[in-house]
């Protein structure tokens, strides 16, 4: 019920030994100028009280990075307001592509995610993110995931 990426679509394993590059399980920074925090999109399961999510990075502004590394450890951090922010993680299985869709990120309590809402657009995600998803389409989403990390076979 839930499929992850380990780092935005922009990261490259060259940034692993940079001084001004940094990618942890939550925040990512490239060469000191882009900056990303790890969320959920979760999506309802029609006819159940399940979640799916992805696991996504959303782009920040420098303020807003620098705003939520200062309350990661905050308890009431989630009354927050939401910060703008880009997608930068493909889900290939939707076109068009999901890179740059627009978001909102909002913070949850410590030891959550921040959630991730789509604006909403008629983008097959944020109209899944929106109108809930079948058990069906679970199981489409988990097959071809699964098949996409076989090497396509």
């Amino acid at each position: 019920m839930n499929y992850s990426t380990m780092a935005p679509y922009v990261w490259d394993p060259s940034f692993d030994e940079a001084p001004d590059c940094l990618l942890s399980s939550d925040q990512c920074v490239i060469k000191a100028q882009h900056y990303f925090v790890k969320g959920l999109i979760e999506i309802p399961v029609i006819g159940s009280s399940d979640v799916f999510s992805w696991g996504v990075w959303v782009s920040l502004s420098r303020e807003n990075f620098s705003r939520a590394a200062d309350l990661w450890e905050t308890p009431g951090r989630e009354s927050e307001k939401p910060y703008f922010g880009w997608l930068t993680t493909e889900l290939p299985i939707y076109a068009p592509s999901t890179i740059n869709l627009k978001t909102h990120l909002r913070t949850r309590p410590i030891g959550q995610r921040p959630l991730v809402e789509l604006e909403p657009t008629d983008h097959p995600l944020a109209a899944e993110q929106r109108t809930g998803i079948t058990r069906d389409r679970v199981r489409e989403i988990a097959e071809a995931v699964l098949h996409s990390t076989n090497g396509g076979s």
